[in-house]
């Protein structure tokens, strides 16, 4: 990891980045359905939670100066926690593919060149931003910024604007439980890489808040920016918003430089995910390489339907995450120094079942909440009887 210390505006124009997201505005499209004011609350609903979870998560590390799959070794121990870098990297690997194949489709649909070399220009520009750095971006990354901030507020002013939704057939309505949880996924997903940057922070609790809230806004801004777009234009594919309202080149801006800024933070973590599970690993050379296969991947693969590869994220990390919460904030644990902590891994894994049963019973607020309190509520109480019976 750099040694430079990021301050909190870097640490928020990080999570702008990541928060601008043609995955995002493409999730935001399924919540249409469900007709403005109660996806909206379903937007909102979830968002809190998820960042609730995603504050705690990168205070954690931010608290004890560790990378993300660093701080799982505080409650899994060394060997226990190989578990979740592998799966860390797997899903990341996964983002790369899944946001430059998203990116490439949306930016072939103002510009017809090919899918497939919008794959590689797109592939390249992250590699341009691995090899720059976080701490180094400065300028390069404040102008990017401001200019997907101005271009986002045209895309929504040419949604919006013609005031009155068109009706028609927007597709089966899912449960407001079934929205909720669709709306935590996107903040529970980079619950295993927020450390990556918050550990490098000057100020601590100020970057990781100010991480989370620029993130939870932007995220739900984009996610209505979707859900808008297919309630008041009736149309689905943001490409073909942006060509009929005649954005041109600020539509291929908005299409390609958000993908390169949100895509760079899955590769980048994927990196120093794999340090973890191999010291002899260059975090930044790995993250070239997972670019790499994330480009092969979206030109050779179709990706168009993400949603139950979001759920498996939560399946996995949402209780891991519970377990991390109850050991450093109740607890006050830290089984750095431990090869397995066999109690928490065995929690985790009635965590990961109950996820996915809960899945099938349609709960008010998602199936996230309560198997993150089941689980969390289990570790406290394992710990407890184990250390009295000890």
């Amino acid at each position: 990891m750099n040694t430079k210390k990021t301050s909190v505006f870097q640490n928020a124009l990080i999570w702008f980045g990541a928060g601008v997201s043609i995955a995002e505005i493409l999730t935001g499209t399924y919540f249409a359905p469900l007709g403005m004011a109660r996806g909206l609350a379903a937007i909102l609903v979830g968002h809190i939670i998820g960042c609730v979870m995603l504050f705690l998560a990168g205070y954690i590390g931010a608290k004890s100066g560790r990378t993300a799959m660093e701080t799982v070794k505080m409650s899994f121990g060394q060997k226990g926690s190989m578990l979740f870098s592998a799966l860390n990297v797997l899903q990341l690997v996964g983002w790369t593919a899944i946001m430059i194949y998203d990116g490439a489709l949306a930016a072939n649909g103002v510009l017809a060149t090919g899918a497939w070399l919008w794959c590689v220009v797109i592939g390249v520009l992250i590699v341009v931003w691995i090899l720059i750095g976080i701490t180094d971006l400065g300028l390069i990354n404040k102008i990017v910024m401001t200019a997907l901030f101005l271009l986002s507020v045209v895309l929504c002013a040419v949604i919006f604007g013609g005031g009155s939704a068109v009706g028609g057939d927007l597709g089966e309505a899912m449960s407001f439980g079934a929205a909720v949880e669709l709306a935590v996924a996107m903040p529970l997903s980079w619950l295993p890489l927020i450390s990556d940057y918050t550990c490098e922070a000057e100020k601590p609790f100020a970057a990781t808040l100010a991480s989370t809230l620029t993130y939870g806004v932007i995220s739900c801004w984009m996610y209505v920016i979707g859900m808008g777009a297919a309630i008041f234009t009736g149309e689905g594919d943001i490409a073909a918003i942006m060509v009929k309202a005649g954005l041109g080149v600020a539509a291929l801006l908005i299409l390609v430089l958000s993908t390169v800024t949100t895509t760079f933070l899955d590769a980048y973590s994927a990196g120093i995910s794999a340090e973890s599970l191999w010291s002899r690993l260059n975090g930044k050379k790995t993250a070239v390489v997972v670019t790499v296969i994330g480009t092969v991947g979206a030109i050779l693969f179709p990706m168009d339907d993400i949603t139950g590869f979001l759920y498996l994220i939560g399946s996995v990390f949402a209780p891991m995450i519970a377990i991390q919460i109850v050991n450093f904030f109740v607890l006050k644990q830290d089984h750095f120094a431990d090869a397995v902590n066999g109690r928490n891994l065995l929690v985790w894994l009635v965590g990961f079942a109950a996820y996915r049963y809960l899945m099938g019973i349609d709960l008010p607020l998602g199936n996230t909440l309560p198997d993150m309190l089941i689980t969390g509520v289990l570790c406290w109480a394992v710990n407890r009887l184990c250390k009295a019976a000890a």
